[in-house]
């Protein structure tokens, strides 16, 4: 609903080409504002899969920190994420009352990120001061109580500096339509920004949130039977014993830039983040039937076993330093865009022991209560991560319309994890180099065609225990391979972007009887391979305007010693998604919407025995803006799932077990902006 210009205008930070727009940048990417997030009510990660068509829940659970795979591939919690281009653990969770925009890297991310999955980059860019002021009040409602409240104070300082500061605060009451998930947060930052020189720039900014609210475990087949959708009520939750307690995500970030300008289109960038994540992880954890032998389901009589499971005290710090040097050059009678640098890293894990310990039987109504067994009787993993990453980057302009685009990293690693109770301890180093090429080609003014190719990477080290005969070894880099060609358009009524992937990410087996000690060996063993077509536009006519994305995705394991195991489809994996947005805007200053959601049917098994149907869903929201001197408001509405669709939205297999998330129920929500 929000109208913003020429979406492919904007650069897309985390890629690494600097201030070079999307229409011209040889990958698939998609950048959502702070206005649009507002209008599509996603205030949090949680809310991804909302963006963009390409971008899947996967154990996506409310209360929880957001999950999430893209082109098909699960995201790396630890390894996926961004800040302002820096590296930080988003399994927390993070709020998007600080973020002026959500930026999506597609694909490998070899060059931006050194060791990652190959879904894709997720990027917070977080608010800025400016050097103008402003000061706007948000107050939100949304079924079934939920209440927020939100200050955003910009406050110039100093004209001849250029020194300003911005405030951003936000405390919410949660109230979701699922019943026994009741909760808080709230959010403080603060930004500021000063000219120390002519030529350097100082950039500071600092966060602190914390989230209180219990976690809602999915369903689940009923012994082999997928239950319906229709039969299953989706405000239930199965955490909802007496003894309960709220999963508490407490966080703190604060990171430095400063920019140093050298003159002739060159600009050297230093940057220090640290982030600290404090974690009560709790709930009452439904898993399987003993009564009938089946961990990977519940009962086919509707019961299924519920364990008390008890993680306090998880800490998690990263702590990240880069320096970045970029800008122009001309060599041999060719433009070239360059640039260089360091990234250091260090991320620790230190989590202590955990409570995991069956309490009873509950039912899937959630009506059984069950006694609490609150032993801390297992251990957990600490980790210690350290990395240093080099890249340089080059844009060689080769005619008037034909760039060439190279880039490589090279990434040590220093890693380790030991049991909480100091069993099983893992150490290793490893270096490894990810490359990437692309040429680009002007056909016309607003025409860009391209094609790339380039290298992931993620490790892999074999479990420290007897039956491993290769046990505490890490297994060569794991690369993920991936060709992409695509097509843009951008033009000054609207613009689309259409792309093409071929990926192949290495998996690994145990291979052997694995029947005692040393009779099994981790190994490579085959790959997963995606085969996808995407495309994202807006275009606009009039007072009209129509935005979205869509994908087509063909993924298959293959190359498998198992021959059983080759041309499955993985589980959870979409085969067809849709977002669309029709949006009317009148002159007053009021506008419609009306939004699509479609996802394709997805096996819900490894042996893909069971398929999940499609679902569809439509959204309404409304927007209307009134603009007076210095105090515009800004009034929103909408409803979620306005048909009240019924259906099984996902189907994560994860602990060996199947779950089983349903669409939200209708939810209505509204919100007014007022400036002050």
């Amino acid at each position: 609903m929000e109208v913003q210009g020429r979406p492919l205008a904007r650069p897309v930070g985390v890629a690494g080409f600097g201030d070079v727009p999307l229409a011209r940048t040889p990958l698939q990417a998609t950048v959502v504002t702070s206005a649009q997030l507002a209008d599509l009510g996603v205030d949090s990660v949680a809310g991804l899969s909302a963006l963009d068509a390409s971008v899947g829940d996967a154990y996506n659970a409310p209360g929880y920190w957001g999950s999430f795979r893209v082109r098909g591939f699960l995201l790396d919690p630890r390894a996926n994420y961004r800040r302002d281009g820096m590296p930080i653990n988003a399994e927390t969770a993070l709020l998007f009352n600080n973020v002026e925009r959500v930026e999506l890297l597609k694909g490998t991310s070899g060059i931006q990120a050194g060791v990652s999955a190959p879904g894709g980059l997720v990027n917070l860019v977080v608010k800025r001061p400016r050097m103008t002021a402003q000061r706007t009040l948000t107050a939100g409602w949304s079924e079934n109580g939920t209440a927020s409240l939100a200050l955003d104070w910009n406050q110039p300082l100093d004209e001849a500096t250029q020194s300003a500061v911005r405030f951003n605060l936000l405390s919410e009451r949660l109230r979701p339509e699922v019943r026994d998930a009741q909760g808080h947060r709230h959010q403080i930052a603060l930004a500021g920004q000063t000219r120390l020189t002519a030529v350097d720039w100082l950039e500071a900014e600092l966060e602190v949130s914390r989230q209180v609210q219990p976690s809602v475990p999915g369903f689940s087949l009923l012994g082999g039977r997928l239950p319906s959708a229709q039969d299953v009520d989706p405000r239930v939750s199965l955490n909802n014993q007496r003894w309960s307690q709220p999963v508490v995500f407490d966080g703190q970030v604060a990171s430095l830039r400063w920019t140093h300008e050298l003159g002739e289109s060159w600009r050297s960038v230093a940057q220090l983040m640290g982030q600290h994540l404090r974690t009560d992880d709790q709930a009452a954890f439904p898993l399987g039937c003993s009564n009938e032998n089946n961990y990977a389901s519940y009962c086919s009589d509707g019961h299924v076993d519920l364990y008390d499971f008890r993680s306090l005290g998880e800490r998690r710090t990263t702590t990240a330093a880069a320096w970045t040097l970029e800008g122009e050059a001309v060599w041999a009678g060719l433009r070239h865009q360059l640039s260089t640098g360091v990234l250091w890293s260090d991320y620790r894990a230190r989590l202590g022991p955990q409570g995991y310990e069956w309490a009873g039987v509950g039912s899937v109504d959630g009506s059984i209560q069950v006694d609490p067994a609150p032993t801390p009787s297992y251990a957990n993993v600490d980790r210690t991560e350290r990395s240093t990453e080099v890249h340089l980057r080059d844009v060689v302009s080769l005619t008037a319309n034909t760039q060439l685009w190279l880039g490589v990293r090279h990434t040590w690693l220093d890693r380790a994890s030991v049991n909480t109770d100091g069993s099983e301890a893992v150490a290793y180093r490893q270096a490894v180099t990810t490359p990437w090429v692309a040429v680009s080609y002007a056909l016309a003014p607003q025409w860009v065609a391209y094609a790339s190719w380039g290298q992931g990477v993620e490790t892999s080290v074999v479990p420290n225990q007897p039956a491993y005969a290769n046990a505490g070894q890490p297994l060569a880099a794991l690369k993920s391979r991936q060709t992409e060609l695509g097509l843009k358009f951008d033009g000054t009524t609207g613009g689309w972007s259409l792309g093409v992937f071929d990926i192949h990410q290495p998996k690994t087996a145990d291979a052997g009887t694995c029947a005692g000690a040393g009779t099994c060996q981790r190994v490579v063993d085959g790959e997963a391979h995606h085969l996808g077509l995407e495309g994202t536009g807006e275009v606009r006519w009039g007072a009209w305007s129509l935005q979205g994305s869509a994908m087509w995705l063909r993924a298959r394991r293959q190359g498998s010693a198992t021959a059983s195991l080759n041309g499955l489809v993985p589980e959870n994996v979409a085969e067809r998604a849709l977002r669309a947005q029709l949006g009317y805007q009148w002159a007053s200053g009021w506008a419609v919407q009306a939004l699509v959601s479609h996802e394709g049917s997805r096996m819900v098994l490894p042996d893909n025995s069971l398929r999940l149907p499609s679902w569809t869903t439509l959204g309404l929201a409304t927007r209307y803006t009134l603009r007076t001197s210095g105090h515009d408001l800004t009034l929103r509405a909408g409803v979620d799932n306005a048909a009240d669709r019924r259906a099984w939205k996902e189907s994560p297999y994860q602990y060996e077990h199947t779950y089983l998330y349903p669409l939200a129920p209708r939810t209505f929500r509204i919100s007014v902006q007022m400036g002050l």
